[in-house]
């Protein structure tokens, strides 16, 4: 009698053609949307900073309108700076946290966000003639200068009849300077300020005529760099508050570049230690367990590029993980087969009852990984959320690869009947099934 009769082919026919089809898509496309997500600071060098705000009027109250304002004023001077995808996020009450991935110059990023960005036109005794309420919006522009060809900023004012009368009480002045301070407070001196290196007073021109105009030149020891992002950080507008660095954290492109190699060369031997598990002890199953789980990764990069989130080193460890994760479903549903097996069951009713029995287990060990994924997106910091995110991604993507992809290419090979008899094949010895 032939063993083979009734063996239904078509399903094997149907198995290959899914594998085929998915190993071309991932061959065909799986280093674009490696290419396409965005990595952390940490993968690719960066600056990142937590400030607390702090109120600079008496009767201002921190609330979540006035950190949204904020956060919108910070977004606006990093445009200034021109960086892709920035990171800026409240946290808590009174903090906020800005990521600056690929960013060179450190400090001049610091500078540019924490600075008020108050501008206002004094006396030499201090005295306010003009402010930013009489500046035109979004009038600053950096130029040159037509006699020297230095770089300068100007600055449009509402009224030339105003800024004529300023000029002219200026010039009657013994000493007729025009002080340009920026973020002027009330215990600051002209005096003094004259004297510090780094100084808030960014130009201070004698006043020889009255000027009836709407222009406005600073100038002063610019570079053309310097020039643009002072026109940027006025036209940006001033903060609502005051930002109180707390933390920083710096990692250069070298070191962050490392950090991501050897991240991804412990991912490719932890992945290959864990494939090389499945095919020697579930044998067939493994076999299984090594294509959907090679789908489960795949998938996993296109979802978390498809959710426009940001990758970092502790999402890498989070990816390693879960692929324990999607292989501990297999195992679960693999070790209730083989029981079923021992038991004297044929083959596909081990597949039936296996299956049936370990989707609790599953759905309970998951749920409550979930949850603690949840609890650490929401009171963690950027790394550690960072971790949540792709944790959570990785265990509902391995519900559809590692349980139901695992089942229905599984389910295919059972189901055609050609491993009727063949207890080898799931692990399991002749001599380990019991008779009924």
């Amino acid at each position: 009698m032939n063993k083979k009769r009734g063996v239904k082919k078509w399903r094997i026919v149907v198995f290959f053609a899914i594998v085929a089809a998915l190993a071309g898509l991932i061959a065909t496309n799986v280093m674009d949307h490696a290419d396409d997500i965005k990595l952390g600071l940490d993968l690719q060098g960066g600056f990142e900073v937590l400030y607390e705000v702090n109120t600079i009027e008496e009767n201002q109250e921190i609330d979540r309108e006035l950190l949204t304002d904020t956060v919108s004023a910070i977004n606006a001077r990093i445009d200034v700076l021109g960086v892709s995808e920035p990171n800026v996020r409240i946290e808590g009450d009174d903090r906020i946290r800005v990521q600056l991935a690929g960013v060179t110059d450190q400090q001049a990023a610091r500078e540019l966000l924490s600075t008020e960005a108050r501008l206002s036109f004094r006396d030499v005794n201090d005295n306010v003639m003009l402010d930013g309420s009489d500046l035109v919006e979004g009038g600053a522009r950096q130029s040159f200068h037509q006699d020297t060809n230095r770089p300068i900023v100007t600055v449009t004012v509402r009224d030339a009849n105003l800024f004529g009368e300023v000029t002219r009480e200026i010039m009657n002045m013994p000493d007729n300077r025009m002080a340009i301070w920026l973020d002027y407070d009330e215990e600051d001196s002209f005096d003094e300020e004259m004297m510090k290196e780094d100084s808030k007073i960014i130009s201070a021109p004698t006043v020889s005529e009255v000027l009836r105009t709407t222009d406005i030149m600073i100038t002063g020891d610019f570079t053309i760099e310097e020039a643009q992002d002072l026109a940027g950080i006025l036209n940006a507008g001033a903060l609502p508050v005051e930002l109180e660095e707390i933390y920083s954290n710096s990692v250069g492109a070298s070191l962050g570049e490392r950090a991501m190699d050897l991240a991804i060369t412990a991912g490719f031997i932890g992945i290959a230690l864990i494939f090389a598990y499945m095919l020697l002890y579930y044998r067939f199953m493994g076999i299984i367990a090594v294509i959907t789980l090679s789908v489960y990764i795949y998938f996993v990069l296109v979802v978390f590029n498809w959710m426009n989130a940001v990758l970092t080193l502790p999402g890498i460890a989070a990816l390693i993980l879960g692929v324990g994760m999607a292989v501990d479903a297999n195992i679960i549903t693999y070790e209730r087969i083989k029981d079923e097996l021992r038991s004297g069951k044929s083959t596909m009713s081990a597949f039936k009852a296996g299956s049936r029995r370990s989707l609790s287990t599953i759905l309970d060990a998951n749920i409550t990984t979930i949850l603690a994924a949840g609890v650490l997106f929401y009171f963690g910091n950027s790394a550690v959320q960072g971790f949540a995110i792709m944790l959570i991604t990785s265990i509902l993507v391995s519900f559809i690869t590692a349980v139901f992809g695992a089942r229905l290419l599984l389910g295919l090979w059972v189901n055609s009947r050609i491993l009727n008899k063949k207890p080898k094949l799931f692990g399991v010895k002749e001599s380990e099934i019991s008779e009924l």
